[in-house]
């Protein structure tokens, strides 16, 4: 904790990991904290995230360390407690369409070439580097970085939230739509779509993809670039799999009671948005994502989904975080990326930091919201 507690008040809109994450950091400093959720907590993206910790291929110098230092989070994480079965650390393995050994060649190089940790495999390399992967799925050379892992966000949250509480964190759950509320021209705290309000010095927007639409009454423009989404959990499954897959067809990675969590992106055309907010997907498309994910896993197990959640995946406008105080509204915080689950830990930190102290950390200087204005 902080040698100077703080007297702040800080009401958090968004109960996913990003909210969750800097509610908790902000009590661990001295804060007085209320979060208020939509729904439930991890109702959203984060209910619904592969959850892929991971800085591999090619963006930003700022943001890939970013990535780094969140991956560094979760080590600290695993390390007190490595038996956890919702946090792993088994590497990440990707490979590309056949005829394009060159991309994963290009990629494997310039991963070295910033210091992530990268193998360039051909397929019989690959089970004596990581198991439960079919090498017959792999169809020219696949990249194996180590040091990468995954986590169950939902397990995560209720983690934290056990701190929160302990810490005598407020939580209001099933607030409904929440405001920003402002005072000539200063955040004053938060009201519900029923009415009710709630005063703070601090206010922290972290509402996944909708973010953009929290903010806009604010006269703050986040273009939004959230692509739709699902993520199928199958039923129990015997596996070996220990790393993240991320394939053309599918992406895999283990998930708590041996099941497995599949993603990907070909099916966002099957997905239909219905007048009540809700989405829905053919049965036979979910199978088929199953069907694909079956190929990658040695002995092709059969795999049969659980559940599937389907909604908007947050990504701002131009790929990178935005995260950081409104130039327009002082007081008033976002939050708003993709990677929210390698970001989760490091994200809460820093935003938690600065909130508290008022000095801006230097890691977040390309990421503010304000270079949108």
């Amino acid at each position: 904790m902080s040698s100077t507690a703080s007297t702040k008040r800080v009401a958090v809109i968004g109960g996913g990991i990003l909210g969750v994450s800097t509610a908790v950091h902000l009590l661990r400093e001295g804060a007085s904290v209320i979060l208020l959720t939509e729904r439930g907590l991890a109702s959203e993206a984060t209910g619904r995230s592969l959850s892929w910790l991971n800085s591999a291929g090619e963006r930003s110098t700022p943001y890939h360390q970013l990535r780094v230092a969140g991956i560094d989070r979760y080590r600290t994480l695993f390390a007190a407690d490595p038996h956890r079965e919702w946090l792993q650390f088994g590497g990440g393995v990707m490979w590309n369409t056949a005829g394009r050994a060159a991309d994963t060649a290009a990629r494997h190089a310039y991963e070295k070439s910033v210091g992530y940790d990268s193998k360039l495999l051909e397929p019989q390399e690959i089970a004596t580097a990581t198991p439960g992967i079919n090498p017959s799925a792999v169809p020219e050379s696949a990249i194996f970085n180590p040091g990468e892992g995954w986590v169950s966000l939902p397990d995560l949250v209720d983690f934290l939230m056990e701190e929160f509480h302990a810490r005598g964190g407020e939580l209001v759950l099933n607030a409904g739509k929440v405001s920003v509320t402002v005072d000539t021209g200063r955040t004053t705290g938060v009201e519900t779509a029923a009415g009710g309000t709630y005063e703070a010095d601090t206010v922290l927007v972290a509402c996944g993809a909708a973010t953009p639409s929290v903010l806009a009454p604010l006269g703050v423009n986040i273009p939004n670039g959230s692509p739709l989404s699902m993520l199928v959990l199958t039923k129990p499954v015997k596996h070996d799999l220990k790393a993240v897959l991320n394939t053309p067809r599918a992406a895999v990675r283990p998930n708590p009671g041996s099941a497995l969590a599949l993603d990907h992106d070909w099916y966002e055309g099957h997905i239909t948005e219905h007048t009540d907010g809700s989405f829905s997907i053919p049965e036979d498309v979910v199978q088929e994502l199953a069907d694909e994910a079956s190929k990658l896993i040695a002995g092709n197990p059969e795999l049969k989904p659980a559940s599937w959640k389907i909604g908007y995946k947050p990504i701002p406008g131009d790929g990178e975080p935005v995260l950081g105080e409104l130039d327009q509204v002082p007081g008033c915080y976002v939050a708003f990326t993709h990677s929210g689950a390698t970001l989760g830990l490091i994200t809460g930190e820093l935003l938690a930091g600065e909130i508290v102290t008022g000095k801006k950390h230097p890691m977040l200087a390309t990421f503010r919201p304000g270079r949108f204005s």
